[in-house]
């Protein structure tokens, strides 16, 4: 809640009380579209508000098991309202209903990974959910999309923008390719 420093009131507008919240997201199995629309209905369905896209990637995958095709991965941007548990069981909600197994293994295909890599500007250290994303800010694939988004929004945990931790990314790990899909 914030104070109007005119009125001298509390400002208790729902766009007062809602986070700006960034989710990567990645598919490798099954029909990418499908996996998008389900990620962007689900997600205004459950309260996530002002949604916002970045452009999508396609990346060679990341500490996965031999053979797993390529992803196709953005970040998408919002208002939420909630507590970051909850987007985190909407986000498991959303992906369970693409078809992912509730106990599955990060080093598998999968036809929906929606990743909560910052909530505003809190940093959450729980045995269920870290935050920021305790990888993304080395992975290109992440980063990439989110800076199309954000440029400079800040990773509280280090203290840098997108943008510079980008810039600090090895060459080999900038090896992102734009795919223009239409959805």
């Amino acid at each position: 809640m914030t104070m109007n420093p005119v009125s001298g009131q509390f400002d208790t507008s729902a766009s007062s009380l809602e986070t700006e919240v960034f989710l990567a997201f990645g598919t490798n199995k099954g029909d990418p579209r499908s996996a998008f629309r389900l990620a962007q209905e689900g997600l205004t369905a459950g309260g996530v508000r002002d949604l916002r896209f970045s452009p999508f990637y396609e990346t060679d995958p990341v500490d996965c098991e031999p053979g797993t095709p390529p992803f196709l991965n953005g970040v998408i941007a919002g208002r939420w309202s909630g507590s970051p548990s909850e987007l985190l069981t909407l986000c498991q909600s959303l992906e369970r209903r693409a078809g992912r197994p509730e106990k599955h293994s990060s080093h598998q295909a999968r036809e929906l990974d929606l990743d909560l890599i910052l909530f505003g500007e809190e940093i959450i250290r729980s045995e269920r959910l870290t935050v920021p994303h305790p990888r993304a800010a080395q992975r290109a694939f992440v980063l990439v999309p989110l800076h199309d988004l954000a440029p400079d929004a800040v990773f509280p945990d280090c203290g840098k923008s997108v943008r510079q931790l980008l810039a600090e990314l090895p060459s080999a790990e900038t090896a992102v390719r734009r795919k223009d899909l239409d959805f």
